[in-house]
């Protein structure tokens, strides 16, 4: 964010505000750390600020300071759109593209209010009023802290802004292993737990409170994983029946796709997820080194991401999608054996 930009935040938050703040559908920790973070500073500066999620979220974030403020446009449309129709500010976090909101898509593209986009991920669009894009960040949640030293008032981070901005810094580097955990982020995280974050009970709230369903579907996956020595690759599938046989809700799946690159010799892991409601098959990929899962989403399975961190989705069965991701690894042999 140049100094351009900062002045023009400045001059928007200078006058009273109706605020929505939106991150992308399906929220990780990232997005819905990085909104309710954005949401205690910004009500802390007297404006008026709600925030509203295209869909539902795991439940292992519904504990997060705020949590009970957040709005689902599915669920609680008709004020959801009153909001936005009202919104005379809105912050999208944690996404670059107005595709990336569901069902909301329509409703931003309609609205002639101030757009401030704040994230991490490559290929920004141009659609806001001030865009603070940088694919090196750690995630969205450490920007946010940013956004709010740029603006001179680190000292407004208070207890549940910084429990926020930890839980998201947390989930989205892989509790601090990934490539773009940097110096600056583990200054950032050491200066939200001096200013309140329990970085113990944040990491126990995240992951150690699952109900045994979820641990039994993590047992169908591992045996479920395949692994392809001569491309350095693993995948897991899981099919809508063994979803439904374990009684899966939102998040359940979350981390599940790291598992294949604890093996030796592995880079690159995949994971095949059956959404029948939604006719999709939905795909996360991981990497380690060089090769990039963002590419490989991009050309392939009509997703993108991160390079060490990816998505996509496909439409054909689950058997056909498996065959293609087969296929077409082997064009990148030489790159996934270097």
């Amino acid at each position: 964010m140049n100094l351009e930009d900062i002045e023009t935040v400045k001059s928007i938050l200078s006058k009273p505000q109706k605020i929505v703040i939106v991150p992308h559908k399906n929220p990780d920790g990232d997005a819905v750390g990085s909104s309710l973070g954005l949401y205690f500073f910004l009500k802390s500066k007297g404006q008026e600020v709600s925030v509203i999620v295209p869909n539902e979220y795991p439940k292992f974030l519904k504990w997060m300071p705020g949590n009970d403020t957040v709005l689902n446009f599915e669920r609680e449309n008709s004020e959801s759109k009153k909001l936005l129709e009202e919104a005379t500010v809105i912050f999208t976090l944690d996404f670059n593209d107005l595709s990336r909101v569901g069902q909301l898509e329509k409703v931003l593209k309609t609205k002639k209010a101030d757009f401030i986009m704040i994230d991490h991920h490559q290929q920004p669009g141009d659609y806001a009023t001030v865009t603070y894009s940088d694919v090196s960040m750690s995630s969205t949640c450490e920007m946010v802290y940013n956004f709010i030293e740029k603006l001179g008032e680190v000292d407004k981070i208070t207890k549940e802004i910084a429990t926020n901005l930890y839980t998201g810094i947390m989930t989205d580097t892989g509790s601090f292993k990934y490539r773009s955990t940097s110096s600056r982020t583990h200054r950032v995280v050491a200066d939200l737990i001096d200013r309140g974050a329990d970085n113990m009970e944040i990491h126990r709230q995240v992951f150690d409170t699952n109900p045994p369903s979820r641990l039994h579907l993590l047992g169908v996956a591992l045996s479920n994983m395949v692994i392809l020595s001569e491309y350095r690759t693993a995948y897991i599938t899981l099919s809508q029946e063994e979803l439904d046989a374990h009684n899966f809700k939102k998040g359940d799946t979350e981390g599940f796709v790291n598992y294949g690159l604890t093996l030796e010799g592995i880079t690159f892991a995949a994971i095949f997820i059956e959404n029948r409601e939604e006719s999709i098959i939905k795909i996360s990929f991981r990497s380690v080194g060089d090769f990039s899962v963002n590419t490989f989403a991009r050309n392939h399975f009509n997703g993108g991401g991160h390079d060490n961190a990816a998505g996509g989705r496909s439409e054909m069965s689950m058997e056909e999608t498996v065959q293609k991701f087969i296929a077409v690894l082997e064009e990148y042999k030489n790159q996934l054996n270097l």
